[in-house]
């Protein structure tokens, strides 16, 4: 393996391409994650809400009602 001041070149190439490899990947999928959402509006459904909605179901349940519970508690302090 070829070392250029202590670092192993060839190792350090490969973990580079493999990071923009992923990279790339990562924005083909956040383009189709677009995609999906612009299809969404397109049939009537509000973005934002389903965003909301990715977001929620991402969260363990406990942390979901505990996240809800004070999301009413703010509001009737604020006579929402």
């Amino acid at each position: 393996m070829t070392e250029v001041g202590g670092v192993a070149a060839e190792r350090l190439r490969a973990l580079v391409e493999r990071i923009e490899r992923l990279e790339e990947e990562r924005g083909n999928i956040a383009a189709d994650i677009r995609g999906i959402y612009a299809e969404a509006g397109s049939a009537g459904f509000d973005k934002q809400a389903l965003r909301q909605i990715v977001r929620l179901r991402k969260m363990p349940a406990e942390d979901r009602r505990a996240r809800e519970e004070l999301v009413d508690l703010y509001c009737r302090a604020l006579g929402i």
